[in-house]
């Protein structure tokens, strides 16, 4: 796998607009606009850092995988994202060598870009977003 970058961090959270100041407050970093990623059932929010970017996503409501994350799991980090140049092929190689997908396809994601998901069952617990 060919990663390009750390794309962002995403944290988990049940109240984007509370959340969203805070962190913008603590990182002293400005806030993206809020954006709903309806296929996901999540709405998400950035802050530019310096080197990184950090992504707050919220359920958009009680029947999403997030809202059922955030029962189980609470608030805090939800996934690591990695930018890669060929997410399709990265999934192929990936799938070869034998690591867990969540998505065997890209699908969109937040800000138009293309994603897929590696289980944590194959990175150490940690839930891995690839995007292109």
């Amino acid at each position: 796998m060919s990663v390009k970058k750390l794309s962002h961090i995403a944290i988990a959270v049940h109240d984007l607009d509370s959340s969203l100041a805070l962190f913008s407050c603590l990182l002293d970093a400005p806030a993206s606009e809020i954006t709903e990623v309806s296929s996901q059932g999540v709405k998400v929010a950035f802050l530019d850092l310096p080197n990184v970017r950090i992504e707050l996503i919220a359920p958009l409501d009680k029947k999403s995988n997030l809202s059922k994350y955030l029962e189980k799991k609470g608030e805090g980090l939800h996934h690591i994202s990695l930018h890669v140049d060929d997410l399709k092929d990265t999934l192929a190689k990936l799938a070869a060598d034998g690591v867990q997908l969540i998505d065997k396809a890209p699908r969109n994601g937040a800000e138009g870009k293309s994603v897929a998901f590696l289980h944590p069952k194959s990175t150490g617990g940690v839930l891995i977003e690839l995007e292109e």
